[in-house]
């Protein structure tokens, strides 16, 4: 079985600091196995059984206000 991947759409991130800074609040959340970001699309993919609305709320609150894509 291959990891879950949710995809997102987040607004604020402009260079590799906010990537690191998003991944660090990310990696601690249960489930998490990665993460990707476009930061030209505003996006992000994260891999692994990660809550989608625990990612959000995690996101939203270190200022990278985020949402579920809906599929």
């Amino acid at each position: 079985m291959s990891a879950v991947e949710t995809r997102f759409s987040v607004k604020g991130m402009k260079c590799g600091g906010c990537i690191a800074k998003a991944t660090e609040v990310l990696s601690k959340l249960p489930g998490y196995v990665s993460a990707e970001f476009d930061l030209k699309n505003g996006s992000a993919v994260v891999k692994g059984s990660v809550d989608p609305q625990a990612a959000v709320n995690a996101l939203t609150k270190v200022g990278y206000p985020a949402e579920v894509y809906a599929d």
